[in-house]
């Protein structure tokens, strides 16, 4: 490979998207006919335009770009998380359909792509982006993002984010229209031929600006594909494309053929369980109220389902899920246990996400405790070799689940390695002893990052005090499944399975 590939860019053409020139309409009080327009402020003296020479109301902004921006500048400002708070702006402000859809685009866009357009900004502005005013450099954010990246004319992107800096910004409409132009005068690629390193002297340089991720990251994703530099450059392309929604269909609960049909999906590639949503709120499904199904990544079903279907020798009737929270894997799981007769125990160290497990899991053979999973043998409800099957689903850096949680990229150091994996060791170490003899424990992770997964698991199970063998986990996934390496163990790939990057690695106690 002597370069990087050319990197397809999902495009929101004007027709399509929401109109956004659009004024209010004046008789019913803006664009939904119940309130006005942001930034639609009567002329000097509140009165409007009956004023003989008052000047005319400022120009709107529409309300599609008003909500990704109160989603981005939440992110920055308050820590936030976008999946938690656009949910409620979309709702709150009752944007559905194309609006909903190009609000979503614009916030997610933005957040995924903020490093390279940070770099693009500081040079059009001939200065750190650090040095702008917060609120306009969010705003400058979006704008870039739709002129790199969408196909909204340049000149409604340009207007449409000065109006938004005219807003939140005051006395920075000049400097916004000076620095839009100038973004505006080169597209995506010819700002990265500008502005990234060679990629023949700094590969991984070049990546982290062409793709947007922090150069540690690609260095993790590099060193995970054993150093392809083609693959990482496919799966950083994946990470930055939009994902799918799966359901679970809980097994005994719910068919995943029937399912697909009911909720207009289909049903998935690799988990007999997983249905892919074609779109729309997969809250407001019935399937989801009524227990039948969750939300979850095929990955996550594909890893759960690994341990449940691993050959045991001896009874089958104590599972444990060591790290349960929220409870999508217990959910599987439990479900999986009711068809076999068996009762899971999930275990959660947060009392909030120890609740979730419990809504998660109602109705279900699940007892949930909470409690530390560490506790494994100082807790009479957690005895030393007793359990059959363990699941270890640990806390981790969300590597693998980047495309998901767009701000997650930039908020994740290299320091937080070192916490994290001391407690995924500690908690292996406690599943290990947790089984009985001859039971099987299944680690997992949300992250390609080999110091979280073959490291960790490798000195866990050096450190346990307990004998423990490694089980070929390739078998235990669909037969005919592509691209799952050489074993034991397993690491899933967006740009290979279309899954979170999980990783799975099966131990049997001796």
């Amino acid at each position: 490979m002597t370069g990087p590939t050319e990197r397809p860019r999902r495009r929101y053409d004007e027709q399509s998207a929401p109109r956004t020139d659009r004024r209010p309409d004046r008789s019913t009080g803006g664009p939904r006919g119940d309130r006005p327009a942001f930034g639609d402020r009567p002329a000097r003296g509140g009165r409007g335009d009956d004023r003989r020479g008052a000047r005319p109301a400022r120009p709107a902004v529409d309300l599609p770009r008003h909500v990704a921006y109160q989603a981005v500048a939440a992110v920055h400002r308050d820590d936030a998380y976008a999946n938690l708070v656009l949910p409620a702006l979309l709702r709150q402000e009752r944007l559905t359909g194309r609006d909903a859809a190009f609000a979503t685009e614009l916030t997610y866009g933005t957040l995924r792509h903020i490093g390279t357009l940070d770099a693009i900004l500081t040079d059009a502005a001939g200065r750190d982006v650090a040095r702008i005013d917060p609120p306009v450099r969010d705003a400058l954010r979006l704008g870039a993002y739709q002129l790199l990246h969408t196909r909204v004319p340049a000149h409604a992107a340009v207007s449409s984010t000065v109006d938004l800096v005219r807003a939140v910004g005051i006395g920075a409409t000049g400097f916004a229209n000076a620095v839009l132009r100038e973004v505006a005068g080169r597209d995506a690629d010819a700002w990265v031929a500008k502005l990234a390193p060679p990629f023949e002297t700094d590969p991984i340089g070049h990546l982290a600006l062409a793709y947007s991720h922090p150069q540690w990251i690609v260095r993790s994703f590099a060193e995970a594909l054993g150093g392809d530099l083609g693959e990482t450059t496919r799966l950083l392309i994946e990470d930055n494309e939009r994902p799918p929604v799966h359901l679970c269909a809980r097994p005994g609960l719910a068919d995943p053929v029937a399912l697909a049909d009911e909720v207009g999906g289909a049903p998935g590639a690799f988990s007999p369980y997983a249905v892919y949503l074609a779109g729309g709120a997969p809250g407001d499904l019935p399937a989801l109220a009524e227990g039948r199904a969750h939300v979850q990544d095929e990955g996550s079903q594909l890893v759960a389902n690994a341990l449940a279907v691993a050959p045991l020798d001896g009874p089958d009737a104590h599972w444990l899920d060591l790290c349960a929270g929220p409870g999508g894997k217990s959910g599987l799981l439990g479900a999986l246990a009711a068809q076999r007769g068996a009762r899971l125990t999930a275990v959660e160290v947060s009392e909030h996400r120890a609740r979730l497990v419990g809504q998660a899991t109602r109705g279900l053979p699940v007892t949930v405790l909470h409690t530390d999973g560490r506790t494994v043998g100082a807790d009479p409800e957690l005895p030393e070799g007793h359990f059959d099957r363990v699941l270890v689903d640990a806390p981790c850096t969300g590597l693998g689940a980047l495309r998901r949680r767009p701000e997650a990229r930039w908020r994740k150091q290299p320091s937080d390695l070192p916490p994290l994996t001391r407690l995924q060791r500690e908690l292996l170490s406690a599943a290990l002893r947790a089984a009985r003899p001859g039971g099987l424990v299944a680690y997992v992770t949300c992250s390609p990052h080999t110091v979280e997964t073959h490291v960790t698991v490798t000195e866990a199970a050096r450190r346990a005090g307990v004998p423990a063998d490694f089980v070929d986990a390739r078998p235990l996934l669909p037969a005919g499944m592509p691209g799952l390496g050489d074993g034991p163990s397993v690491q899933l790939w967006p740009h290979r399975h279309g899954t979170d990057a999980m990783f799975l690695a099966v131990l049997r106690r001796g």
